[in-house]
């Protein structure tokens, strides 16, 4: 899940429809919160549906929208939605 949740990090920085990207420390708390989903869950390991369920409430506010973006109405939201739709989930060994 760590390969996943560097490539959504990663996604968010290559968008153009972003000014600013996700940080590394977005990263980190993306991985925190989803092991504390995989806890409440009563699972001990981490599964994609995690990280899917929550890479928009964590990552979403800490991007910055393109202008273009922003003056056609999409927000920062929208932009993790698609890349967590598109991005596709890395096979384990």
């Amino acid at each position: 899940m760590r390969r996943y949740v560097v490539d959504l990090v990663e996604g968010t920085r290559r968008s153009p429809a972003l000014r600013l990207g996700a940080s590394p420390r977005a990263g980190l708390q993306l991985l925190r919160a989803a092991r504390a989903a995989a806890a409440l869950a009563g699972r001990d390991m981490v599964l994609a549906d995690d990280v899917k369920a929550l890479a928009v409430p964590v990552l979403a506010h800490r991007l910055l929208l393109a202008p273009e973006s922003a003056g056609g109405g999409r927000t920062a939201e929208h932009v993790v939605a698609e890349l967590v739709a598109t991005l596709p989930v890395p096979r384990g060994r």
